[in-house]
């Protein structure tokens, strides 16, 4: 384990590891209930990522699933019985999973290796970048139920498929298979897992590819990442280019020039050579 300079959150139902420097893997862990997120396990992620923002020695997360499900969405028996006493089931302000509305500032990498219902859903709609094995199945069945998919993901989902696309994810609460949600952009890459392999092999294989790609973010300075993350996300969030602009400007790239990690890299090239980034201070 890593020298925290702030010790991680103790989850009831995820396991925290650290598969490679600066990256922290996220896995649920109610495969039995096809890791259904409860109210615990909403304010444990959110915890989670909270503390991944604040601790200066991690740069990435990935979120993935034991089993044979990523999550199949919101615990749907404590659901029923908030409901059946006239309550509701509260989520923190960042969301599902602490993942549907985060802002936060370090990016989120969904390793999505299989059921990917409801809530689940509408975390990989927030996250930053989606990774999904062969074997994903992807769905806001919702509509089924006599519920809405009310943690975010449909304005967002129209902004990355268009109108068409998430009415007719939405509104038939049909499944979509990785193939097609990579096609409509909401999966980055497919990693194709043989049919004879189990769901350990076959997890395995996603998440090291995740791993990958969270390396390669990791690997670049920690401050541009962070400045960089927030310039695409005041657009996805609807603000104008050129008032996005501005405020990237005003509010983070300053800070960026300030810092050590842009002198170093500049420095690193000129000199023709690996940059050594210092954890980011921003």
């Amino acid at each position: 384990m890593p020298n925290f300079t702030i010790q991680p959150p103790t989850p009831q139902h995820a396991i925290l590891s650290y598969p490679a420097p600066y990256v922290l893997l996220v896995t649920l862990n109610r495969p039995k209930e096809l890791n259904c997120i409860n109210s615990q396990g909403h304010t444990d992620l959110h915890n989670i990522w909270e503390w991944m923002d604040e601790e200066p020695s991690l740069r990435v997360g990935i979120l993935t699933g034991t089993g044979r499900a990523f999550c199949a969405g919101a615990d749907l028996k404590e659901w029923n019985n908030r409901a059946s006493n006239n309550g509701r089931a509260t989520t923190p302000s960042s969301g599902f999973g602490g993942l549907a509305r985060r802002k936060g500032k370090k990016p989120v990498i969904a390793a999505v290796n299989g059921l990917c219902f409801g809530g689940g859903s509408e975390m990989i709609i927030n996250s930053d970048m989606v990774i999904a094995s062969s074997r994903a199945v992807f769905g806001l069945p919702e509509v089924k139920r006599g519920v809405v998919a009310q943690a975010g993901a449909l304005p967002r989902l129209v902004r990355t498929v268009g109108k068409q696309r998430a009415m007719e994810m939405a509104l038939t609460g049909r499944n979509v298979l990785p193939v097609e949600a990579e096609k409509w952009g909401l999966v980055n890459e497919v990693v194709d897992i043989e049919k004879d392999f189990s769901l350990e092999k076959g997890n395995e294989i996603l998440v090291s590819r995740a791993v990958v790609v969270a390396g390669s973010i990791a690997g670049n300075s920690p401050d541009a990442v962070l400045v960089t993350r927030e310039g695409i996300k005041l657009g996805w969030e609807g603000i104008g280019a050129d008032e996005a602009t501005v405020m990237l400007s005003d509010n983070w790239v300053k800070r960026l020039y300030e810092g050590e990690n842009i002198k170093e890299g500049l420095k690193a090239f000129v000199e023709k050579r690996a940059p050594v980034w210092k954890d980011s201070k921003l």
